[in-house]
């Protein structure tokens, strides 16, 4: 068999892989960051101590509900459909397949994976610092990229972060959007890439052109290298997701609050 015709096998392997990749990335590389959120159901027993002890004659102050930040779901039947459908292809496929990654590849050799992708994507970053006129922002992402390229081995090694205390600023265009005011529209949920909103989505696609590896060739060189991305992140974030939903009495409605609670906290920040 040629070298020729053994790379093709391999390339169409790799597209076949992101089919499971992808959904348990979205899942579990959105909700790393949102484990601290307040339970979307709302209520904790310090809140009710709380209210008990308001004064009769003072009225409390209004309350905002989850409705009055609700996010439109016409769309609710198809994104239940690709909950359900994400959610299995995570247990039944993903997360075996990462448990096994694991064992042949030890946390600190994922994390430099992680390391070296991130630094990759400076210009994300460093675009959407400049967009909302952040400049201290924009000049960490640069300083992080000259550090971490020379002394981090091309990004393998977080020495920005590790050795003088410079941690990347999370900054993306569907924030840079939700920055100016445009609203998030309505709630999305993509098969294989898990919960969104149409500005989220369409923030998607502007991170996508500033994304240097966008442009190798051919595609499917790019589709192989951001499907292994996403599943050593995945590796890297095992429980997160079950943590989650686990804990909820309605999933579907705990990964969407969740999702759009967390968006709204780094666009606030």
């Amino acid at each position: 068999m040629t070298s020729k015709k053994i790379y093709g096998r391999v390339w169409v392997v790799l597209v076949l892989l992101v089919l499971f990749m992808l959904p348990a990335c979205a899942h579990v590389n959105q909700h790393a960051d949102v484990k601290e959120i307040a339970d979307p159901q709302g209520t904790t027993d310090e809140k009710d101590t709380k209210d008990e002890t308001v004064s009769q004659d003072e009225e409390p102050p209004p309350e905002e509900t989850v409705e009055e930040k609700a996010v439109p779901d016409p769309l609710e039947p198809w994104n239940r459909l690709m909950f359900n459908f994400n959610d299995r292809l995570y247990f039944w496929v993903m997360k075996p397949a990462a448990k096994g990654y694991n064992r042949v590849f030890p946390e600190p050799v994922r994390v430099s994976v992680r390391n070296f992708f991130t630094n990759i994507k400076t210009p994300v970053r460093f675009v959407n610092c400049l967009l909302e006129a952040r400049i201290k922002c924009a000049g960490i992402e640069l300083a992080r990229l000259g550090i971490n390229s020379i002394f981090g081995i091309g990004g393998l090694f977080d020495i920005a972060k590790n050795n003088w205390h410079i941690e990347s600023e999370n900054r993306d265009t569907g924030q840079t959007l939700g920055y100016y005011g445009i609203g998030e529209g309505i709630y999305i949920v993509w098969p294989f890439l898990g919960p969104s909103s149409l500005r989220d989505t369409v923030g998607t696609v502007g991170d996508s052109f500033l994304t240097p590896t966008s442009y190798i060739t051919p595609t499917i060189d790019v589709i192989g290298i951001n499907a292994y991305d996403y599943f050593n992140n995945v590796s890297l974030h095992i429980g997160d997701y079950e943590d989650l939903i686990e804990s909820a009495v309605e999933p579907y409605t705990a990964l969407k609050h969740a999702y759009l609670q967390h968006r709204r906290s780094l666009i606030e920040k």
